[in-house]
This record gives C-alpha cells, structure tokens and sequence, in this order.
C-alpha cells in the first residue's frame, strides 16, 4: 500500500457522502489517482442526472480521461468506495487502470438496496436464457464495417 492510498480512499468516500447529502444519486464515490496526485473524481449521479450509466466510477474514470488526454488509464489507480458493479468494472478493465482499492464489499451495497447479483448471475446463463432477449440480426453487414476497420491504415487503436 502507498503511502497516499488511505489519503485517496477517504476522498473516495467523502465524496459518496456528498452525493447522499447532495441527493444526487446513490452512495458511491470514486477518485482516480496517478503518479500521487488525483486526476479524476465522482460520485453517483444517476438520479440527479437521469443517466443509469453515471456510476461514481464511470463519472471518474470520464473526469481522469479529460484530464490526462488520454482514452486509458495508464497507471492509474482506482479508489472507490465500495466493490465496482459489473458496468463499472468492465469500464475499468477497458480504460486500463492499474488497479483497484475498494471499501465497502458487494454484500454491503446488497444490504443497502443495491443487488448487483441479478446481473451477475444474467452473465453466467447462455444468451438463450437470459432475462432480456437477445437476437443476432444483420451480423454479415456489421462484419463488414469490421472489416473496412481491420483495413484501415490510419486508425487508433485500443
């Protein structure tokens, strides 16, 4: 453990308490940190928002991107204040943080009203006995924008 990670962590949940006593959305805060400093930050705002995807983590992680110019998270490290949801943890992996501190667990957000189980479980069945239907329709006319971009010589990658 770095000597500034506590220091982060509770910024992280400071910032989860703000968004509770700011009613912008649930309890979560999160802060992005790079070489000891911080480069992004957020909490929940989804329902100050109306936006389902603005998880303190994905209101950081957009925040950190803007601030360094950059599309990944190059060793960045993440703080947030309780385990990441499956949305937000996919988002991590993408921008390719270094790493995750977190406070509370999964079992702690359950117990306060917010079950990620569901989609977990959602993710182990096979897409026929999912909840939400899923249907494969057009694949050969995306296949062909795949292709147009596998060819392209001037594309950034990721």
């Amino acid at each position: 453990m770095a000597g500034n990670d506590k220091q982060f962590m509770l910024r992280a949940i400071e910032l989860a308490q703000e968004g509770v006593d700011k009613d912008q959305g649930g309890p979560f805060g999160c802060v992005i940190a790079k070489d000891g400093r911080i480069v992004g930050e957020g909490c929940n705002q989804v329902t100050s928002t109306n936006d389902p995807t603005a998880h303190a983590e994905i209101v950081a992680i957009r925040e950190a991107c803007r601030t360094l110019g950059s599309f990944q998270l190059d060793g960045c490290t993440v703080y947030t204040s309780c385990e990441p949801c499956p949305m937000c943890l996919g988002a991590i992996y993408w921008a390719r943080a270094a790493g995750i501190f977190y406070a509370g667990t999964r079992d702690d957000a359950a117990a306060a009203g917010f079950d990620d189980k569901h989609i977990y479980s959602e993710l182990e069945k096979p897409k026929d006995q999912r909840e939400l239907e899923m249907v494969n329709l057009l694949r050969e006319e995306a296949q062909k924008v795949f292709q147009h971009w596998n060819e392209k010589p001037d594309k950034t990658e990721y």
